[in-house]
């Protein structure tokens, strides 16, 4: 397996992190394994970079015109389906996920490398834009990035980012409704192309019964359709499935899912301009709070209330045990248990990329896959790790644990690693601490929100992956950054319990 090519500049460090995310998230979705997912990216990315220095990619806006080309995310995912195939092709299938054999193996996929005019509307349109509109209309509808980071990202004056917007996906249909008449068609789909362009051009126009019964039957003009329509929200779908092919759709809600986290609950009290999930997060958080806050104050005056009663009727011991049932304990929302408790008393907000990481053990991928992105710290993560270590003799035994950390990849300024930990308890809810001594960085975190103090780094479980069977394994990965030395870390802690290091 080819290691990752080592970046040229800052600003192609830049890209790497920016698109390695993206790349780790689609080989998931194509393989049976976080292992073999780390190595599918790996050899795309290395595939995909080489194409884009080859053509001379300079990232940001120009006035000129390229060679037709996509943008560089669609690029890398283009790559992670032409290696995928490659594999497939040389007896490596098995690594491979079932269904994507199956695609791989079918005439939907020699559409993507047939014959040009033939292959899809939503590709063909995209690779005919300038590489700034691409990466524009990319970024905003599949990765699902606010438009002030799509801005930042590539040097646009964020005032005007939405009416650019919106001139790229003009620009975008009409390089599709010309994509389409050039393809070659049958004598009907041609009496109905004009048609089809007219219909589509406005959200209130009606479609004739005869049109829309060809839009059912016909998997060519319904592709263009979806480009050509632009109101309805079908965009990101028609861009997701018409480039990248097999799982089109589930990368598409891998990145939505995973813009959420960046944009909800990973910053509490954040005041970001980005978008409304963040509010909505806020607010959510504000909703937790007094309700929280409600919830003490009755316990309290109903602890005042029995403390009043006349203690004349019944024991003193069964005084105490009606004083007992009757203040139930507030659980804290930012406590996380000890392994094994089947119902635990938070939920971590991620703000991680969805696909696995690969580790030196495979770690079971998860059934529902989730988005990868950047990370960030959730609320109270300070005081949950004084939440574990301070639990009394009541608790339950904290889980013992074997940690493997690895190096995946590692340049001049940055590195990848991942961290596989596995638990001898079930677990509910996990916290994975551990120390840096180099000064070395985390930067982003998928599969788990990260933390740093200092030399102390903090990885809470993301919303969807929160439970470990007995004897199974958590795994998460993450972009980081050192200086002068990349040792080893050590004093990995699972919940607050020491873990040995394999």
């Amino acid at each position: 397996m080819p290691d990752l090519p080592t970046p040229q500049d800052a600003t192609e460090a830049a890209l790497f992190s920016e698109c390695w995310d993206a790349v780790l998230s689609y080989a998931d979705l194509c393989t049976s394994g976080s292992l073999t997912a780390n190595q599918l990216a790996t050899e795309a990315f290395t595939l995909g970079m080489r194409e884009a220095r080859e053509t001379d990619f300079t990232p940001g806006r120009s006035s000129g015109r390229r060679a037709a080309r996509l943008p560089m995310i669609p690029l890398l995912l283009t790559a992670v389906r032409n290696t995928a195939a490659s594999w497939e092709a040389e007896g490596l299938g098995h690594k491979l996920d079932p269904d994507l054999r199956l695609w791989l193996n079918s005439e939907k996929a020699t559409r993507y490398t047939g014959l040009p005019l033939q292959r899809p509307v939503a590709l063909r349109g995209l690779r005919d834009m300038q590489e700034a509109d691409a990466s524009l209309l990319w970024l905003a509808e599949v990765e699902a990035l606010p438009l002030s980071s799509v801005a930042r990202r590539l040097g646009l004056d964020p005032a005007v980012a939405a009416q650019e917007l919106e001139q790229v996906r003009a620009l975008f249909r009409d390089r599709c409704h010309r994509a389409h008449l050039d393809t070659p068609m049958d004598a009907e789909c041609r009496s109905y192309a004009r048609l089809l362009d007219a219909v589509t051009r406005s959200a209130g126009a009606d479609t004739p019964d005869d049109l829309s019964r060809h839009l059912a039957t016909c998997v060519q003009c319904a592709e263009a359709a979806a480009c050509l329509r632009l109101h309805g929200g079908g965009l990101p779908a028609a861009l997701a499935g018409g480039v990248i092919g097999w799982g089109g759709l589930a990368y598409l809600e891998r990145r939505r899912r995973a813009a959420e986290v960046r944009l909800g609950a990973g910053r509490p009290g954040a005041v970001d301009n980005d978008g409304a999930d963040l509010k909505e997060g806020s607010g959510r958080a504000k909703v937790l709070r007094h309700g929280l806050l409600g919830a003490a104050v009755l316990i309290s005056l109903v602890a005042l209330g029995v403390s009043m009663m006349p203690m004349g009727s019944g024991s003193g011991d069964d005084t105490a045990a009606a004083s007992h049932d009757d203040r139930q304990p507030v659980a804290d929302p930012t406590a996380v248990l000890p392994s094994g408790d089947p119902t635990p008393t938070h939920t971590s907000a991620s703000a991680a990329p969805s696909s696995s990481a690969t580790t030196g053990t495979p770690a079971h991928k998860n059934p529902d896959p989730e988005p990868q992105g950047t990370s960030s710290s959730t609320a109270g993560s300070g005081h949950q790790g004084g939440a574990t270590s301070s639990a009394g003799p009541s608790a339950a035994p904290a889980a013992t644990c074997q940690v493997a950390y690895d190096l995946v990849n590692q340049w001049n300024d940055g590195f990848q690693a991942t961290v596989t930990v596995t638990s001898s308890r079930a677990l509910a809810g996990w916290r994975v601490q551990w120390l840096f001594h180099d000064g070395q960085r985390v930067t982003q975190m998928w599969d788990a929100s990260v933390s740093q103090s200092g030399e102390q780094v903090t990885a809470d479980a993301a919303d969807y992956n929160q439970s470990v069977a007995a004897n199974g394994t958590l795994s998460f990965g993450f972009l980081g950054t050192w200086s002068g030395s990349n040792s080893a870390p050590d004093g990995f802690t699972l919940n607050g319990a020491d873990c040995s290091v394999s």
